[in-house]
């Protein structure tokens, strides 16, 4: 099974010898590779839709995987056990979606050894939920496909777990910055050049409250960027 450089890097983040639920899982592409790579023991792949489902269950059998892979019709992880998996791998959904998707199936999340998640979008707010909720981060990764950037999360619910919810981090992660993750600092640039440009257009506008509040945005964004790119000070001289 050859997957997308996106998919690979999360199915990476997933913990060996666990019990993987992958949610979302459309063709069933992670279960099957994570089981040909004998890196878990087994995999239940659960989607909302009878035809993704339905998709999965023929690649399954086509590899020969049906003693090791089960599939489920399931919104969100509703048809998961408390405790069955240990893995649990979200990935490919609007942030809004998984936000939803933890909400709904508090329990069954807090209840994995760790789960594995790759939003699409809104990332600081997935991050401030997840801090809000007492997960922990454990390791990020972030990785660039086809010009776009796909930061990916593997955490854990702690009782009493605090993880940091200074803006900084929520925005960019914390350890990819602390890391001085390569990735990051190409976004980082990207996002500085691209709001040069924003900054270009509203100086042509004329001035108006709204246009001020824009600014005002635009310069808090901008500040964040700059102490963002100052971990890497080093790589840049």
């Amino acid at each position: 099974m050859k997957l997308s450089n996106r998919l690979v890097a999360a199915a990476s983040l997933v913990k060996e010898g666990n019990v993987l639920a992958d949610v979302g899982t459309d063709h069933g592409y992670i279960p099957i590779y994570l089981v040909q790579k004998k890196k878990i023991k087994k995999a239940v792949a659960m989607d909302i839709n009878q035809g993704p489902l339905e998709r999965a269950r023929r690649n399954i059998e086509q590899y020969g995987l049906g003693d090791y892979i089960e599939t489920r019709l399931s919104d969100g992880v509703e048809a998961l056990g408390e405790g069955e998996a240990d893995s649990i791998l979200i990935a490919g959904m609007g942030g809004g979606l998984v936000i939803h998707i933890l909400q709904e199936g508090e329990a069954v999340c807090k209840a994995a050894k760790e789960m594995v998640l790759q939003p699409q979008s809104e990332i600081p707010k997935v991050r401030k939920f997840l801090a809000e909720q007492g997960y922990v981060t454990k390791e990020e990764e972030m990785i660039k496909e086809e010009g776009k950037y796909y930061p990916m999360m593997r955490v854990r619910y702690e009782q009493g777990g605090t993880e940091t919810k200074e803006s900084l981090f929520l925005t960019y992660g914390s350890q990819l910055l602390n890391e001085g993750h390569p990735i990051l600092l190409d976004f980082l640039k990207k996002e500085e050049e691209m709001y040069q440009g924003i900054e270009r257009e509203l100086e042509k506008q004329s001035q108006t409250e709204a246009i001020e509040q824009r600014r005002k945005e635009l310069l808090a964004a901008q500040e964040r960027n700059k102490k963002a790119l100052s971990y890497y000070e080093r790589e840049l001289l």
